[in-house]
């Protein structure tokens, strides 16, 4: 089980997108930066919990470009963007790492582990035990728990998720609720 005050600046947080960064678009794909919204207090909630962990990543699973709906360059265009509001505010992400295969059974697709060994690869002092994943689907916290890492789930799209559930270990509403948990420590 996971404590907030056992992390401390050498833990990587890794991220999910659609759903915990920005709002997910309902039975479709975010294809554009035009269609891209963060939730309100994203950027901010991530100025704070940079100065918390040591790496922050984003690991997302984008099928629209293996379908052929968006190109490559479009989810370059939706991330640098991204990048650039949140560094704005003071905060960061060290990597983003997406799989657009669309076999729910391809090593990196989530929730198998592949994008979290790829961000070990880059980051090899990534302890995958001193890492959290924070997502909005039961199968970020597979991925979670599948590369041996702690879980928070964010019940900002499927409220409706149980808790407790043994893929999670902690929950919050969103994203800024969750980097005001450390301000209390």
């Amino acid at each position: 089980m996971l404590a907030l005050e056992q992390v401390n600046n050498d833990w990587t947080l890794f991220l999910d997108r659609d759903g915990v960064l920005n709002h997910e678009k309902n039975n479709d794909y975010v294809l554009n930066w035009d269609e891209f919204r963060f939730y309100d207090t994203v950027p901010q909630a991530l100025a704070s919990l940079n100065t918390r962990f040591k790496h922050i990543v984003v690991v997302t699973n984008q099928k629209g470009v293996g379908k052929g709906l968006m190109r490559l360059e479009d989810l370059d265009n939706i991330h640098q963007n991204m990048l650039l509001v949140i560094e704005k505010a003071g905060g960061r992400i060290d990597k983003i790492y997406f799989c657009s295969d669309l076999a729910d059974d391809s090593p990196n697709r989530k929730p198998q582990p592949g994008m979290a060994f790829q961000a070990q690869h880059d980051f090899p002092d990534i302890d995958l035990s001193r890492s959290i994943m924070v997502g909005n689907r039961p199968s970020d916290m597979k991925f979670g728990r599948n590369a041996g890492m702690h879980t928070v789930y964010l019940a900002t799209t499927h409220p409706e998720t149980p808790f407790p559930h043994p893929d999670i270990d902690l929950r919050f509403k969103s994203l800024a609720e969750f980097a005001a948990a450390f301000t209390v420590l």
